[in-house]
């Protein structure tokens, strides 16, 4: 990791992160060139992001694995394996075309599992796409499985993202509020030294799936089915009694909750595929304001949006009107207007954390995700050229 701590502090290091998100819609490629600027780890340029295709067949056999249904040990092993292969070539062929090569690599892998928060034993999660796969692929060395050391430590291992935010947005103004609306929603907040970081619930996952079941469609693109909508009150108050809303922080999510079983009990033939998109809209953006009224030191005066759901125009619009209720203002921004893709934020993130993993910085912290302080988080896969 020397040669690649030395490129950092000359501000010449480039350094891409991949990932599947829950909604499992591509494989997202993200690329910067990093460095160090009085001791802080900056984002000097974000330089690509892309999504790519899932190879032919694999996108079912994911498809499979987050729907519930039952995997054996050598279907796992083959996922782990194939998966891992898929993100390295996806990452080397974006690197090819740009005509760029990378220092490093964060691989975050594909979330086949996440505790909930309601598994007696303690939390755990699962994500595939074996780090050493990628690394032989990409070409590069690779940090993966960011979660485990997380979950050891006694944290929920999600979301990560408030270990990168810094980074990501150094240049705007504190308080930083910053929305992740992807397969699930997710939120963090830095004030100084205040950190917090937790899911506040569904957002694609939901919406992405009563797509599925109700317009035979892979999303409702652009929400244009729930603009035509109408919201139904008590579809709406029943699901927002979940008990999830109401627990305490830390606190994390995923699809073994607000999964496929759960999407089955929106209604039936007499409510119409609009009118449930948009409840699930509304749902979306209740949760999050509800949990930011509940949970942050006080309402900011910004929210940066980032993810799938900043292209969702209604859903945009709910989300505004409920954090302007509680504070009128309040403004909810795409994060491009920060100087951040929406898209490529994900992938931006495990970038900073492959970086924080080469310096050795420890990052977690017990507000946040509930983990004992100063946890390095990720594994080494030297891949073929191994680091100097």
């Amino acid at each position: 990791m020397e040669q690649i701590r030395r490129k950092l502090e000359l501000g010449e290091a480039r350094i891409g992160g991949v990932l599947s998100g829950t909604s499992a819609d591509g494989i997202d490629v993200s690329v910067g060139r990093f460095g160090l600027e009085g001791g802080n780890l900056r984002l000097l340029e974000a330089e690509i992001h892309c999504t790519r295709p899932w190879p032919e067949g694999l996108a079912a056999r994911v498809r499979a694995c987050l729907d519930g249904e039952p995997q054996t040990l050598s279907q796992v092993a083959l996922l782990h394996r194939d998966l891992g292969r898929a993100f390295g070539i996806a990452v080397r062929e974006v690197c090819v075309d740009a005509g760029r090569s990378l220092d490093l690599l964060g691989s975050h892998g594909q979330t086949v599992y996440h505790h909930d928060g309601v598994e007696p034993s303690g939390p755990a999660s699962l994500q595939l796409g074996d780090g050493d796969f990628v690394a032989e692929e990409a070409g590069c060395p690779v940090v993966s499985d960011f979660r485990q050391a997380d979950l050891a430590a006694g944290g929920q291992g999600a979301p990560l993202s408030g270990y990168g935010d810094d980074v990501l947005f150094a240049g705007q103004p504190e308080p930083l509020c910053v929305l992740n609306l992807g397969g699930m929603a997710n939120l963090s907040w830095l004030n100084g030294e205040q950190l917090l970081a937790f899911d506040t619930g569904p957002a694609g996952a939901l919406l992405d799936g009563l797509a599925r079941r109700h317009l035979g469609e892979d999303m409702d693109r652009g929400g244009a089915a729930a603009a035509r909508g109408s919201v139904l009150p008590e579809v709406l108050a029943t699901h927002l009694e979940h008990p999830f809303f109401s627990e305490p922080l830390p606190k994390s999510t995923g699809r073994d909750t607000f999964g496929e079983a759960w999407i089955h009990g929106w209604g039936g033939p007499e409510s119409s595929a609009e009118d449930l998109l948009a409840t699930g809209v509304r749902l979306v953006a209740q949760s999050v304001a509800g949990e930011m009224e509940r949970s942050l030191p006080f309402m900011p005066e910004t929210l940066w949006v980032a993810g799938g759901g900043v292209h969702n125009g209604p859903l945009m619009d709910a989300l505004q009107e409920a954090v302007a209720a509680r504070n009128s203002a309040c403004r909810v921004v795409p994060s491009d207007a920060g100087g951040v893709d929406p898209d490529g934020r994900e992938g931006l993130l495990f970038a900073v954390l492959a970086a924080r993993w080469a310096l050795g910085q420890g990052v977690t912290r017990p507000e946040a995700s509930g983990a004992a302080l100063g946890r390095v988080l990720g594994k080494l896969s030297p891949g073929p050229s191994p680091p100097r």
